[in-house]
């Protein structure tokens, strides 16, 4: 209930009761079967931190967080001394390894008491990496945690010789005078060549009227996947099924017209590789 205003909607998938939208739905969204969400007509006010969560039938939840960011020619950073809305602002979005990064806020209360950092990545839960009191002018930083940083009393954090795992999202909690929570919410990505995949296949000389299953093998993670059918963009057939992350291609029945050359393509914001031809058939 304490999220309630935040909600979008809820879809129960073991019935066709109608989809019920809750107070952050503007008309805009559209929720699918299958979990996505499609946002229509993005504008700013739709950036921030988005959380599928999942009610099993044996009443376990589970959840996954995704950060837009809305991309305009007249950003929200542009306004910082007129707005005071907390803000993180992260110098370079898009880092090497080794190199050191600013998670820059803006508007921190001037009333806040206690501020901690916290860092969460693929859904997983956050966990809490350093906690500055102002009152006493403390910083408590957590021992099980691998990150070098700073964290100034501005509630700035600057990660230092940043590797692949620091990646991920950051969530800045403020503690004010009256015990009220303010959060925000911030990504950032270590950059990262993709290695070569190649294409696995059950059969490569499959016959027609059989099925054949097509696996693309990454050793990368995050990516995007896009598969390649003699030369050119595949394009699905209703014979043709892709597993939900599209690394596995799955033709049933096989007939002629899937013959031919397959590759698979991996890429993140940085590189890209494609696999060497397979033939099939």
């Amino acid at each position: 209930m304490t999220a309630f205003k935040n909600l979008l909607g809820i879809q129960r998938l073991s019935s066709r009761t109608p989809i019920v939208f809750g107070p952050a739905y503007s008309g805009r969204e559209t929720l699918n079967s299958d979990g996505s969400l499609q946002l229509h007509s993005v504008s700013q006010k739709d950036h921030g931190l988005y959380i599928l969560r999942i009610v099993r039938a044996d009443g376990k939840d589970e959840e996954a967080k995704v950060q837009l960011q809305v991309d305009s020619s007249l950003s929200v950073f542009c306004n910082v001394f007129t707005s005071s809305r907390l803000m993180i602002q992260p110098v370079l979005r898009y880092v090497a390894e080794g190199e050191d990064i600013l998670l820059q806020v803006h508007n921190l209360p001037k009333e806040a008491r206690v501020f901690s950092w916290h860092k969460s990545n693929n859904g997983s839960p956050a966990r809490k990496l350093v906690e500055y009191n102002r009152i006493k002018s403390s910083i408590s930083w957590e021992p099980a945690q691998r990150i070098k940083g700073r964290v100034y009393k501005t509630g700035s954090l600057q990660l230092l010789d940043v590797i692949e795992s620091d990646a991920g999202m950051y969530t800045l909690e403020v503690l004010n005078k009256d015990s009220k929570i303010e959060r925000a919410n911030v990504q950032f990505y270590v950059k990262k060549s993709v290695a070569q995949p190649f294409v696995q296949i059950t059969d490569t000389a499959v016959t027609g009227g059989t099925s054949v299953i097509l696996t693309c093998v990454s050793p990368d993670t995050d990516v995007s996947i896009r598969w390649i059918f003699n030369n050119e963009n595949l394009q699905l057939t209703e014979k043709m099924t892709l597993s939900p992350t599209k690394c596995g291609l799955r033709i049933d029945p096989v007939g002629s017209e899937h013959f031919g050359l397959y590759q698979c393509e991996v890429s993140n914001f940085f590189s890209l590789q494609t696999s060497p031809p397979v033939r099939l058939g």
